[in-house]
């Protein structure tokens, strides 16, 4: 019976499908062949123009052109925008301030740390300005001084190396001594007294004896005060008296008493009359006082015209 028999049916080669061969053929076909229910735009020649051409699947060598073009101009662009990134971080970094350096014009004059450590006290509080061209440099002379009067201004010159700026200090010039409170200082033309000087001492010294409190960085006297102590020590020199002090006396910043070397009592000057006339009297009653052999404690002119003595 067929429904048992084990005899196996043999197809013939020739009716045996070659899979391999089908599924190349399949391949190729997918390939080199237009593919059902697709429609190819664009055109492949530079003479037929076609709808959207920069998008088409068909590209003629112009285009093919056009696009190199656009991509040459996109990687130059991201080539500009990476080389202007990298200059301005290196800006940055130039402008950067990590540590700091503190000159004078002068080369002779040598400063300790205190003033870089004052600098960078102030940069900590203010992190933004160690950008130089962020640096509010009126803030930052106002807090130097607070901190080292003797400094009249500070400024910012440049870069001194990788993240290092280097900073010229213009130190205050006295022109006077001066004994604030038994602690001797210094003052500078505009009245600002100071501790540590850089310069030669003044020959003038000035004793504050008017008992009025003064701390160091503080104005001591109006610049009308000194000016008219410089002028009244300049005009005496000019006469051949030579100042060796200057007495503010007590209770009273109006009236200053001169020691002149070689002369045993004081001069006492009135701020509010002109420094002119009161020299002059100060030389007419000094020469009447060593013609008539007279050694008084004082000799005032500060009325016009007279002098008085004891």
């Amino acid at each position: 019976m067929a429904l048992f028999s084990n005899k196996k049916t043999n197809t013939p080669r020739r009716r045996q499908k070659d899979d391999t061969a089908v599924s190349e053929h399949t391949v190729n076909e997918e390939r080199y062949s237009f593919r059902r229910n697709r429609t190819l735009t664009g055109s492949a020649s530079s003479s037929v123009s076609s709808a959207n051409e920069s998008n088409s699947q068909l590209k003629s060598a112009r285009v093919h052109a056009h696009d190199l073009v656009r991509k040459r101009r996109h990687i130059g662009g991201m080539l500009i925008l990476i080389m202007v990134g990298a200059l301005g971080l290196l800006f940055l970094i130039s402008q950067f301030t990590a540590t700091v350096a503190v000159r004078t014009k002068d080369a002779s004059i040598q400063l300790n740390q205190a003033y870089e450590i004052a600098v960078q006290e102030y940069l900590a509080k203010k992190p933004v300005e160690r950008l130089r061209f962020l640096l509010d440099i009126e803030s930052l002379n106002k807090y130097v001084q607070s901190v080292t009067p003797e400094v009249e201004s500070i400024k910012v010159e440049g870069s001194a190396g990788f993240g290092k700026s280097r900073f010229i200090a213009t130190m205050r010039e006295p022109i006077a001594g001066w004994s604030v409170n038994g602690k001797q200082q210094y003052v500078d033309a505009a009245g600002v007294s100071f501790e540590r000087n850089y310069f030669p001492a003044p020959k003038v010294q000035i004793i504050d004896q008017s008992g009025i409190q003064v701390a160091a960085g503080q104005a001591v006297a109006s610049n009308r005060f000194l000016g008219f102590v410089g002028l009244v020590v300049g005009l005496s020199k000019t006469q051949g008296y030579n100042v060796s002090q200057v007495i503010i006396p007590k209770a009273t910043t109006r009236q200053i008493q001169l020691r002149i070397e070689g002369v045993g009592f004081p001069v006492t000057f009135s701020v509010d009359r002109g420094a002119g006339e009161q020299v002059e009297d100060m030389g007419r009653s000094i020469t009447w006082l060593k013609e008539h052999s007279l050694t008084p404690e004082y000799l005032d002119v500060r009325i016009s015209g007279k002098a008085f003595y004891k």
